[in-house]
């Protein structure tokens, strides 16, 4: 089996030109006090004598025509250790963001918002966006911690532009945080759907990849439930069961019924994966399927039909799947019998579902699932996708559905494929 490892997502901020949005209101272009920046609330502004004096040099740099950088920044210590109440803080901050604009100087712009948010003299319906741009330029700094105060308080206010949260769940990342991070993005992605919101396809695909990366096997599966529950396409069916192959740990009989819902599905596309079907389902236990497997991935082109072991499986195969027809019906006499055994119930099951005769496959592997010393959750996986070869998909669901213990991730996944197939 291969899996690709999903590309990583790009969650990182862009780069803040702080030309971003300035059209909300964060540009601050006043040049003299008595002027108030646009996002300040409607009051008259009462600044110190100090600030005033203070305040001078950074508004004169600013005011030349063609503003130099050094005067400018080396001006910004000397207004800021003059602040003496809000309205000086407010100023100085707009100050500060204006130089930021003007010297695409994202640490100024950062300093400056800071102080105007300190201030509280920033509007309401601003707050969130200021605090937004906060959290990029923390982030492209890597200043996780910052980034993710400030872009909770971006959401606290009300701000849901430009996905915070799949920002801050890059902080975790970045912080090699990973189990954190994906438990934040998954509460995200939860509280979107109940939210009637649109789930982002990104971030389960980055979640995904991350808990794929990090070899944790729990938030992988419920990350590749959600990508193909809420993202059903060829792309993530492959990726959901390439997953569960690669992750598992599973033995031969479960492999086998995670690669019979690859084969319904679609998503058999490499030599390996039929290999590793031939191989599961096994010539001198289910000849049929084998046969039919092979003859599958033939007629794709993934498996060679010169490939000596192959040509010599299939004909063992189908030597023994005509011996099992000649004999099926004692096969099946037996299996119905008051008194059969687990093991010929079980093989009379196996061998329907195999040749394809779902409905007498539901029969037995119906009956073995009430048996002492059945193998509950393999009888009822293979129960369900009897029920699903029928077409009988909200059976099948419900049976996909009982499964517990190591296979319930593959009976989940199961149980996702048959509900889409039902509508």
């Amino acid at each position: 089996m291969i899996f690709t490892r999903l590309a990583r997502a790009n969650g990182a901020a862009s780069t803040l030109a702080m030309a971003l949005a300035l059209a909300t209101g964060a540009a601050v272009t006043a040049t003299a006090l008595e002027a108030p920046a646009l996002a300040q609330k409607k009051a008259k502004p009462s600044y110190s004598k100090g600030f005033i004096a203070g305040y001078a040099p950074l508004q004169e740099a600013l005011s030349a025509e063609n503003p130099d950088p050094a005067t400018v920044k080396a001006a910004i210590p000397g207004a800021v250790a003059a602040i003496e109440n809000e309205d000086d803080r407010f100023a100085a901050g707009g100050a500060i963001v204006n130089a930021g604009q003007k010297f695409n100087d994202n640490a100024l712009a950062r300093q400056g918002l800071e102080l105007m948010l300190a201030s509280g003299k920033v509007a309401p319906e601003q707050v969130g966006p200021y605090n937004f741009m906060i959290g990029q330029v923390a982030y492209n700094a890597k200043e996780y911690a910052a980034a993710r105060s400030a872009l909770e308080a971006a959401m606290a206010a009300g701000y849901t532009d430009n996905n915070p949260e799949a920002i801050i769940a890059e902080t975790y990342f970045a912080e090699n945080r990973d189990a954190e991070g994906l438990a934040y993005l998954s509460n995200a992605l939860e509280a979107r759907k109940a939210a009637g919101g649109t789930l982002e396809e990104d971030w389960i695909k980055r979640g995904l990849a991350v808990a794929y990366r990090g070899d944790m096997k729990a938030e992988a599966i419920k990350f590749a439930n959600m990508y193909v529950s809420e993202f059903p396409s060829e792309t993530s069916w492959r990726d959901a069961i390439a997953i569960l192959l690669n992750t598992g740990g599973y033995d031969k009989p479960a492999t086998l019924d995670l690669l019979r819902l690859g084969r319904r599905a679609g998503t058999l596309n490499d030599a390996r994966l039929y290999g590793e079907y031939v191989e599961a389902a096994d010539y001198r236990r289910l000849p049929a399927e084998v046969v039919s497997v092979i003859d599958e991935g033939q007629s794709k082109g993934f498996l060679s039909e010169n490939d000596a072991y192959l040509v010599d499986t299939r004909k063992q195969a189908a030597d023994r799947a005509a011996a099992d027809r000649a004999d099926m019906d004692g096969l099946l006499t037996d299996a119905r019998k008051s008194g059969a055994t687990l093991a010929t119930v079980m093989a009379a099951g196996d061998a329907m579902l195999s040749m394809g005769r779902p409905a007498e496959a539901e029969e037995f592997y119906l009956k073995a699932s009430t048996m002492s010393g059945a193998d509950t959750p393999m009888a009822l996986t293979r129960l369900g996708i009897a029920q699903y070869d029928q077409g009988n998909y909200a059976e099948a669901q419900a049976t996909f559905n009982r499964v517990e213990g190591a296979r319930q991730a593959i009976a989940n996944l199961w149980g996702v494929y048959s509900g889409q197939q039902g509508g």
